[in-house]
Formats: structure tokens, sequence, C-alpha cells
């Protein structure tokens, strides 16, 4: 299979993570607001449990949902997919599994992450026990046809002799 080598997959995890702490960032906004209004020392150790409880779920739905469809938005800059052992796009209970495994490897200090390392096909402890693979993303572009697109897209296809990609 095309695994993408060690270094893109960690950068796409870099990437990957800025994205993440955008997203999470605006997730806690309201709960904060909500929080702020509640007196001085009424639960402040529930609040921060609550807290971390709700981003850790924000966070879980946000990767399992592109996920299921394949790539997250570092994924796609990347070039990466992820897929089901069979090729098949990962299921729910795969994806989740998936997030709760990188979350317990980001625990252990990345341990899943240098076991891939020491692994034939160089894929994630995360990976290999959620039973899904992480691939360069292969797809050709197929620009639209006919109506579809834009006219800029359209000139730009005409345009093409030697039968490259556009730059759009």
């Amino acid at each position: 299979m095309n695994t993408p080598s060690l270094l893109r997959r960690l950068a796409c995890n870099l990437y990957e993570s800025l994205l993440l702490i955008a997203v999470l960032f605006v997730a806690a906004l309201p709960f904060v607001a909500i929080t702020l209004r509640l007196p001085p020392g009424v639960g402040l150790v529930l609040r921060q449990i609550y807290l971390w409880v709700y981003l850790f779920v924000v966070a879980g739905i946000y990767c399992t949902l592109f996920w299921r469809r394949g790539q997250t938005l570092a994924m796609k800059t990347w070039g990466i997919r992820l897929v089901a052992e069979n090729g098949e796009p990962p299921s729910r209970a795969q994806v989740w599994l998936r997030y709760l495994l990188a979350c317990l490897n980001l625990a252990l200090l990345g341990i899943g992450w240098w076991a891939a390392l020491l692994r034939d096909d160089r894929q994630f402890l995360q990976d290999r026990f959620a039973g899904t693979r992480l691939l360069k993303n292969s797809a050709p572009f197929h620009p639209p046809q006919g109506d579809e697109g834009s006219q800029a897209e359209n000139e730009c296809r005409d345009n093409r002799r030697d039968g490259s990609r556009p730059i759009l």
C-alpha cells in the first residue's frame, strides 16, 4: 500500500493541532461566557472538569466527522486520506476508536507514533487497533466538464496543451 512518510504524517498532525486549537477556542467561548455569570467559587473544580469533557467531545466530533469522509482539512492539504483496512470509508465505530486511541497515544507521549518506526507497514498503533490505514491521496484531479465550473476554469482547461493540471 501507499503509506505516507512519517515526516508527512507528523507535519499533518502539527497542522491539524493548529486547526483544532482554533476550533476548540471558538467552542469554548459560549461555555466560558455562561460560567462567568455564575457566582465566584461556585463549583470551580466541577466547571473545569465540565470544560475539559466538553472540549474532549467537541474535538472528537470534529475529528470523527471528517475522518468518516476520509480527510480533515490538514489531511487534504498534506495529501493523506484515511480508509478502513478493506479500502472502504471507515465506520463510525472505527473513527471513534481511532480518536480514543489517538488521545491515549498523546497521553503516553506518542508511543503509537514511535511504534510506526518499528512496524513494517509504518502505520500508527491507533490505526492498527482501529482497523484503519493512512494512505497517500493519489486520486487524480479532474476538472469540471461542460457547463460545470467557472469561465476561468474552462478557459484554463482549453488552453492546456500538455494535459497538465490547472494551477487554479
